[in-house]
C-alpha cells in the first residue's frame, strides 16, 4: 500500500491520497524527472491478483494513453511495481461536473451547451482513435480552475474491435445506454446517449431515471420514456430539448450518427437556440419500447432466486442470436433473457457489477469519497493554527485529519510575526474546508530584507497578472469571486498592496463573471415580501405597476416579468404587477325630476345613491328636469324633493 513519501518507479513521489473508488486508489504525486504534479491511479489488491483482469487493465490504459486532446485528461505512463499496477495521469486542479451541478442546481442553457461541446470534442477525439469511453457521467468530467472542461477515466474504454460489453465493465447505471444495460452491441452511439443524459442533468438538475437499485434504474433505461427536460426547465429553448431527446433515443439508429453531428447541432443551438432545426426520425409502433408488466417482472425476479450458471449461459446464447436485431420488436423470451442478464444472477457477477458500476474513481485535485455510487467532496472542520510554527500547524492539521489538498501555505514577509509562524488563516476555526474550498494559511518569512512595490494588476487578465507579479519577484496565488463590475477573467483586487518582500505570495482575486441566479416565485406575495425575496436572491426590484384583479387580493403580486425558476444574471431587475383588488362596478343613466301636477312654484331635490351618498342637489323646473348621473356605485338612486316626496330610479351598468 502506497503512503505519503513513497516513490513509484524511482520517479513519482506520493504527496497525498486524493480519492478512492471501487477499483482503484488515487494519489497526487510529484514527477521529479519532468518537475510536474501528476495523479496516479493504483489498482486495488483484489483486482491486481486477477491476471486476466490486469492484462485488460494495462491494454486499455495503453490504448487510452494514445489520446492527446485539450478536453481529455492525458495518460502519461502505465506500469507495475511490487505487484501494484498503476496509471500515471495529468493532474487537474478543479471540481467534477457532478459537484458543480449540485452547487448550482440547473445550469443555464448557454453554460450547459458550452460544457457539452467541450466534452463532445474530447469524446470525438477518442472516437477518431477507435476508443469508446463507455462511462460518460458528470463524475468523470472535470472543470478546472481555469474553466477548461476535461473528460477523464478512459480506464474501462476498449478499442472498438471488441464489440460487446459485459456486466463487469458496465458504466454507472444512471447514465448507461439501453444497449449497455442489456449487454448488447456497443458502439460510439452509446457515448452519445450517456452525454445526452449528462446534458439532461445539467439543464434540469436531476437524472431522468432513478430508483432504489441499479437493476431498477437499468430497467427504466430499457422500458420507460423519460420526462421531457422542459417539464423541469420550462424556459429551455426547443433546440436544446430536441438535441437531448435525439441523443437519448433508446434505439441507437435514431440517435446522432456521430459525435461530429451532435457537435454541429450544439454549435447551431448557441446561435439560434429557439429555432426548431433538430430532426428526429419517427418509428413505427412496432419499434416502440416494450413495457414488461408487473406480473412479468415479478415472475422473472422469482425465477432468478433459483437461477444457476446454466440459465445465465442460456441467456447469453439467446442474446447472441438476437444481437443483429436490437432495434426490432422484443419477444417475451428475449426480454426475459435480457432481464436475467441485468439482474446478474450469479453472486460473483453481482459483486463485480457493484464494483464496476462505480467504475474508476476519476477525481483530480479534489479529495472525494464515494457514497451511494455518487462522488461527494469530503469536507473537514477547520482548527485554529494561528501563531503555530509551520511544522506544528501541519502536524495539527494532520491530527485533525485535514489533508494537504484542503489547505494552501502562503509565505509573506512580516515585521510583527516571527519567521515560520502562522500569521493568519482565511477560514476561521469551526468552519468547513475541502479541496473545493481551500483554507489559505499565511506563514511569516520574517522581516523583509528587500521590500519592493507590488505592481497594480487590477483589471488585468489572470495570465497577465501572474506574469507581471512573477516578473516583479513575487509568487502568485488566486481565488475567484463573482463580480458585476469586472468581466470574467479580470482581476478584481489583490493583496497585499503597496510594498511587500521579494518572494512573498500575492493573492489575486479573479472575477468569475456575473453570478447566475434563479428567479424566485413572488406571485401571491405582498409587495414588501416580494422586495425581500428578490433581494435575497441577488436580484433588483424593477418597474412595479398596479392593476385590478378579480382573483388576487389587493396588495399582493399578480404576475412577474421573469417567470419563476428562470436563470438570469445576478442584479437583474425584475418587474412585477401588484393587485388593486377587484375592479369597482359603476352605473349611470338619466333621471327625470318633476313637480306635482298643478304646482307652479319651483322646488329643490337631492339625488342620493342606494348607500345614502349625495350625488346632486337639483332645482326642479315646471315641466320636468332631466339630470344625467354617472359613475354611481349603486344601480339605483333615490330622489328626495323639498316637499317631502321620494322617488327611486334605476341606472345602467357602465
Amino acid at each position: 500500500m502506497l503512503e505519503v513519501g513513497n516513490y513509484v518507479a524511482d520517479r513519482y513521489e506520493i504527496l497525498d491520497k486524493i480519492g478512492t473508488g471501487g477499483m482503484s486508489d488515487v494519489f497526487k504525486a510529484k514527477d521529479h524527472i519532468l518537475g510536474r504534479e501528476v495523479a496516479i491511479k493504483v489498482l486495488k489488491q483484489e483486482f491486481a491478483e486477477d491476471m486476466n483482469f490486469v492484462t485488460k487493465f494495462r491494454t486499455e490504459a495503453q490504448s487510452a494513453a494514445g489520446l492527446e486532446h485539450p478536453n481529455i485528461v492525458n495518460i502519461y505512463d502505465v506500469g507495475s511495481e511490487n505487484g501494484e499496477y498503476y496509471i500515471v495521469m495529468e493532474y487537474v486542479e478543479g471540481i467534477t461536473l457532478k459537484t458543480y451541478i449540485e452547487k448550482k442546481g440547473q445550469l443555464n442553457f448557454k453554460e450547459a451547451i458550452s460544457i457539452a461541446i467541450q466534452v463532445g470534442r474530447g469524446i470525438e477525439a477518442a472516437h477518431n482513435k477507435g476508443i469508446i469511453h463507455r462511462d460518460i457521467k458528470p463524475q468523470n468530467i472535470i472543470i478546472s480552475t481555469e474553466g477548461k472542461v476535461k473528460v477523464t477515466d478512459f480506464g474501462i474504454a476498449r478499442a472498438t474491435s471488441s464489440n460487446t460489453i459485459h456486466a463487469d465493465v458496465m458504466g454507472s447505471v444512471h447514465y448507461v445506454s439501453p444497449e449497455q444495460a442489456r449487454n448488447g452491441f456497443v458502439d460510439f452511439k452509446s457515448d452519445i446517449y450517456s452525454l445526452g443524459i449528462v446534458m439532461y442533468e445539467m439543464v434540469t438538475g436531476r437524472v431522468p431515471f432513478d430508483g432504489d437499485s441499479t437493476v431498477n434504474i437499468a430497467l427504466k433505461h430499457l422500458q420507460e420514456e423519460m420526462v421531457t427536460p422542459s417539464a423541469y426547465a420550462p424556459e429551455l429553448p426547443i433546440s436544446i430539448e430536441k438535441i437531448i431527446l435525439k441523443a437519448t433515443m433508446k434505439s441507437p439508429d435514431r440517435r446522432y450518427a456521430s459525435m461530429e453531428d451532435l457537435l454541429l447541432d450544439l454549435k447551431k443551438a448557441l446561435v439560434s437556440p429557439n429555432e426548431d432545426f433538430v430532426t428526429i426520425v419517427d418509428v413505427e409502433e412496432a419499434e416502440k419500447t416494450k413495457i414488461l408488466s408487473p406480473e412479468e417482472q415479478q415472475k422473472i425476479k422469482d425465477e432468478l432466486m433459483n437461477e444457476d450458471k446454466g440459465d445465465a449461459l442460456e441467456a447469453d446464447d439467446l442474446l447472441d442470436e438476437e444481437e443483429d436485431d436490437d432495434d426490432g420488436p422484443v419477444n417475451p423470451k428475449i426480454d426475459k433473457a435480457i432481464t436475467i442478464m441485468i439482474f446478474a444472477a450469479a453472486g460473483i457477477i453481482l459483486a463485480l457489477v457493484v464494483y464496476f458500476v462505480g467504475s474508476f474513481f476519476g477525481v483530480f485535485g479534489s479529495g472525494t469519497d464515494k457514497k451511494d455510487g455518487q462522488e461527494q467532496v469530503a469536507s473537514y472542520e477547520m482548527i485554529d493554527v494561528v501563531g503555530m510554527t509551520e511544522k506544528d500547524a501541519k502536524a495539527a492539521l494532520k491530527k485533525a485529519e485535514i489533508p494537504e489538498s484542503a489547505y494552501e501555505i502562503i509565505y509573506e514577509s512580516s515585521d510583527e510575526v516571527e519567521k515560520d509562524k502562522v500569521i493568519s488563516q482565511s477560514i476561521p476555526k469551526g468552519q468547513m474546508v475541502s479541496s473545493d474550498n481551500k483554507v489559505k494559511i499565511k506563514v511569516s518569512k520574517g522581516e523583509s530584507e528587500e521590500d519592493i512595490e507590488v505592481p497594480d494588476v487590477t483589471g488585468m487578465t489572470e495570465q497577465s497578472a501572474k506574469a507581471t507579479l512573477e516578473d516583479a519577484g513575487f509568487k502568485f496565488s488566486r481565488s475567484y469571486e463573482y463580480s458585476a463590475d469586472k468581466p470574467e477573467g479580470q482581476v478584481i483586487s489583490y493583496s497585499p498592496t503597496g510594498k511587500a518582500g521579494k518572494g512573498d505570495t500575492i493573492t489575486v482575486v479573479i472575477s468569475a463573471g456575473i453570478q447566475s441566479v434563479q428567479v424566485p416565485s413572488i406571485t401571491g406575495m405582498t409587495e414588501a415580501e416580494a422586495n425581500n425575496a428578490l433581494a435575497s436572491a441577488g436580484l433588483k426590484v424593477g418597474n412595479v405597476t398596479r392593476s385590478y384583479s378579480d382573483n388576487v387580493a389587493a396588495g399582493r403580486v399578480i404576475s412577474q416579468g421573469y417567470s419563476s425558476g428562470k436563470t438570469v444574471d445576478s442584479g437583474t431587475s425584475v418587474d412585477f404587477v401588484v393587485s388593486d383588488g377587484a375592479k369597482p362596478v359603476y352605473y349611470s343613466g338619466t333621471v327625470t325630476l318633476s313637480l306635482p301636477e298643478g304646482t307652479t312654484e319651483a322646488q329643490t331635490a337631492t339625488i342620493l345613491d342606494a348607500n345614502g351618498v349625495k350625488i346632486h342637489d337639483v332645482e326642479v323646473q315646471t315641466g320636468g328636469t332631466p339630470i344625467q348621473v354617472s359613475h354611481v356605485a349603486t344601480n339605483t338612486v333615490t330622489i328626495q324633493y323639498s316637499d317631502g316626496r321620494t322617488e327611486t330610479a334605476s341606472l345602467t351598468r357602465e
